[in-house]
């Protein structure tokens, strides 16, 4: 079974998500076997003729119309001291994104309160409620390139809120391209659920037929390895498509 493994070591190991696929499965219909977190398990189970169970750790997640690195723990040592790192914010995480509209600032933070709305599942930026049961919300981002429709953004998160990207560009007037979940104006095409698509998407094969998906992925990671405190960068191309909608 291939996966497409970015980083791996004796605790840890990063894959790639493609976009329309979840990492780990939640409470909706979806089969284990349509997540990452399944075929990465499966990957090692079959590559190093495991028996029995294989532990995989579950460090962070990428909403399902998101692309990019996900970082798993092979050990109970590693998911420990990654999630540690986490906790206090010393993980470094790189994204960029296609936004609607011309962003003037070159660059800029964002600081907001925000909270999940658990009737429409979505983030909620700013107003009384959101100060009362919300939490901060931090990221900065940097202009890399812009026409009058499109700006391209380098984004960097300092807290990992639910949704959080999406909301916060949406909530300064610039949702991420596709996700009209957050007033983009246009959605890109629906992916298509089969499952043999599902596994060429997790190849690696097939960015183009992702489909259900929104012009946002994470295309750095910084850590620390769980034993020796080596500091460790994974990173990824900007997605062609991204740069191709500056012209």
């Amino acid at each position: 079974m291939d996966i497409k493994v970015l980083y791996e070591d004796n605790h840890l190991i990063a894959a790639y998500k493609p976009a329309g696929v979840l990492v780990q499965k939640g409470e909706g219909p979806e089969h284990d076997d349509d997540t990452l977190y399944w075929q990465v398990k499966m990957f090692l189970k079959e590559r190093d003729q495991k028996p029995g169970n294989v532990f995989l750790g579950v460090l962070h997640r990428l909403d399902r119309v998101v692309s990019g690195i996900v970082l798993f723990a092979k050990t109970s040592k590693g998911a420990a001291r990654l999630s540690e790192q986490i906790r206090e914010r010393t993980i470094t995480k790189i994204y960029h994104a296609v936004v609607e509209g011309h962003v003037d600032l070159e660059e800029s933070m964002l600081i907001d309160t925000i909270r999940k709305d658990s009737g429409s599942i979505k983030a909620i930026v700013g107003g009384d409620a959101s100060i009362e049961l919300g939490n901060e919300a931090v990221l900065y981002y940097w202009r890399l390139q812009s026409n009058q429709k499109y700006s391209l953004l380098k984004i960097q998160l300092e807290t990992g809120r639910f949704h959080q990207i999406r909301a916060q560009l949406s909530a300064i007037g610039h949702p991420i391209v596709g996700d009209v979940k957050y007033g983009a104006s246009v959605a890109l095409p629906d992916l298509p659920r089969q499952p043999a698509l599902r596994r060429r998407l997790l190849r690696g094969e097939s960015e183009a037929a992702a489909g259900h998906s929104i012009m946002l992925c994470a295309t750095e990671l910084h850590f620390k390895t769980a034993t020796t405190d080596e500091d460790i960068k994974i990173s990824i191309e900007i997605p062609p498509e991204f740069t191709q909608m500056m012209g």
